[in-house]
């Protein structure tokens, strides 16, 4: 049986976001996204993280830079007792001068095409999944895609267009109750996995 996901975006949802993050000197996680991965795993979810990337079309650094620079964050995850399931970023704009990359992209948000790829990957059932984000475009991707919950993290309450999210929350550790949401975790279904995916 297809299993939820807990989607994350990543600058803004997993690091603040300081523009075009990819050293490790600017990047600094937000307060309570281990506590809200783990607290996802313990409940069956699957953890993946769903970016744009413009960085890389724009020439602020290379490819190979950032997935070097992921595997070391997907490390920081698993030494704090979580395994994501993927890291998912789409390195394409129009307006970019790095020839390869410059171009539209059904993987860019608000496009849902990193989110379909991770559940066609991950056998993911979207209905019951949660996408969690700080801009519109992250919201417009995942109802593209079929996503049942869309929070919108908006601590300063300045994020103009609210319409595509759920839920609009002020810290992560809000999105904790939302995982034992029994239209999401199928709970009133015989076919509840439980923990088992």
């Amino acid at each position: 049986m297809p299993c939820p996901a807990l989607f994350l975006d990543r600058d803004g949802v997993i690091n603040v976001d300081h523009g075009y993050v990819v050293t490790h000197d600017r990047f600094q996680f937000v307060d309570g996204v281990f506590d809200l991965a783990r607290a996802a795993m313990d409940r069956g979810y699957r953890v993946a993280v769903i970016t744009n990337q413009s960085g890389i079309a724009r020439g602020y650094f290379s490819e190979p830079e950032f997935l070097a620079f992921t595997a070391w964050m997907v490390e920081e995850f698993r030494a704090r007792g979580v395994d994501l399931a993927g890291v998912y970023h789409c390195p394409y704009h129009r307006a970019g001068p790095v020839e390869r990359f410059a171009r539209e992209s059904f993987w860019r948000k608000p496009a849902p095409g990193m989110i379909l790829e991770a559940a066609r990957r991950h056998d993911l059932d979207l209905a019951r999944s949660i996408f969690v984000g700080d801009q519109p475009t992250d919201m417009q991707a995942a109802q593209a895609a079929g996503v049942g919950m869309r929070v919108l993290v908006d601590p300063m309450g300045t994020v103009a267009d609210t319409k595509t999210a759920n839920r609009v929350v002020g810290r992560l550790s809000d999105i904790v109750p939302f995982l034992a949401d029994p239209i999401l975790t199928g709970r009133s279904s015989p076919n509840f996995p439980g923990n088992s995916c």
